[in-house]
């Protein structure tokens, strides 16, 4: 038997960064892009290769290039590390595995270090793998809080649940990690939202602003340690944000556009935006579309009118060197 697991990047569509704060975040899947986990028994247990986990290059030139995009690891650590924890989270919920051996492998063209959060869209797609290997269902908040357990800390990679509750629940979520709550259950407030609620979205990028969440979040994370209090005043900021956003996709009023420059505006006060990243915000902007980073940085997300601006979006940005899609939203029951 042949399992073949898929899942989607995220997008941000509001109040992050704040998802690792104790804060509020709505977030979606789309599926222009996915990670894609393929399972089978075998007689031994083996992760196979993909394409950014070569080691064979044409040149010395190839090889810093793809250090450089991709970093010294590609997605083998991922699925290991996903195993593992998987293992464990059977062990310590007294769940008996039947002794049997697989291989794994898997490939994704979701854009690399953007923000999209292609890494936990792997180690997703390698979870349902496994639970459908071993015949194991995890509930949804426990399988984000895996998922991210895998990144945290097997890896060390600074991360928060929004991307992995999303992944989990596959279709737009309202998510509130109330820090009480958290404590008390281990997992925040999620609330699922009809993807025909949301507006017109667009989600813009370019590969030479990628950068990982763990490099931009560093010093914003120290100076949350010491209670910094422009800080905690941007976060708080950011909750209400996701609130007010909230509230008017319920009740079907999609001009959200102002909330969403918001975002960006308090980040821009409180982290430091590179000039690259800070032109594909502006550009945007001058056509009238709203604009904030989907995550990190290096893509971002927006609303326009009609197709008239979403026309001119795609001139502006393309003559930056930006990419520009309009995102297929995921729904869960198409997927299933």
């Amino acid at each position: 038997m042949i399992i073949q697991s898929v899942s989607y990047p995220r997008a941000a569509l509001i109040g992050n960064p704040s998802d690792g704060y104790f804060g509020k975040t709505i977030a979606f899947l789309f599926k222009n892009f996915k990670a894609e986990v393929i399972l089978y028994e075998s007689p031994e247990l083996e992760i196979l290769p993909a394409e950014y986990d070569t080691a064979v290059f044409s040149s010395m030139k190839a090889l810093v290039d793809d250090v450089r995009l991709f970093g010294y690891y590609g997605g083998l650590r991922l699925l290991k590390a996903a195993v593992k924890r998987f293992y464990e989270y059977c062990e310590q919920n007294d769940i008996v595995l039947v002794e049997r051996n697989f291989t794994i492998r898997y490939q994704s063209d979701i854009p690399y270090r953007l923000g999209l959060a292609g890494s936990s869209a792997i180690i997703t797609a390698c979870m349902r793998a496994l639970m459908s290997f071993f015949g194991i269902d995890i509930p949804m908040p426990m399988l984000a809080n895996l998922v991210l357990s895998v990144e945290l800390d097997e890896l060390k990679i600074s991360a928060g649940l929004q991307d992995r509750v999303a992944q989990a629940y596959e279709c737009p979520v309202y998510m509130d990690f109330n820090e009480s709550v958290m404590k008390r259950q281990g997992y925040g407030i999620y609330k699922t939202m009809k993807k025909e609620h949301l507006p017109l979205l667009y989600i813009a990028w370019r590969k030479d602003l990628s950068e990982g969440s763990e490099v931009v979040h560093n010093d914003f994370r120290e100076r949350y340690h010491f209670k910094d209090k422009e800080v905690l005043k941007s976060i708080e900021k950011w909750k209400d944000l996701s609130d007010e956003m909230y509230n008017r996709l319920q009740e079907e009023n999609r001009n959200v556009g102002d909330l969403i420059n918001r975002n960006f505006d308090i980040r821009e006060s409180v982290m430091s935006i590179s000039p690259k990243n800070l032109k594909m915000v502006q550009t945007a902007r001058l056509t009238g579309a709203s604009a904030k980073f989907t995550g990190s940085g290096g893509a971002i997300i927006g609303t326009y009118s009609d197709e008239k601006m979403f026309l001119k979006l795609k001139q502006k940005l393309s003559a930056i060197g930006v990419e520009i899609l309009k995102p297929e939203i995921v729904c869960k029951e198409e997927t299933e």
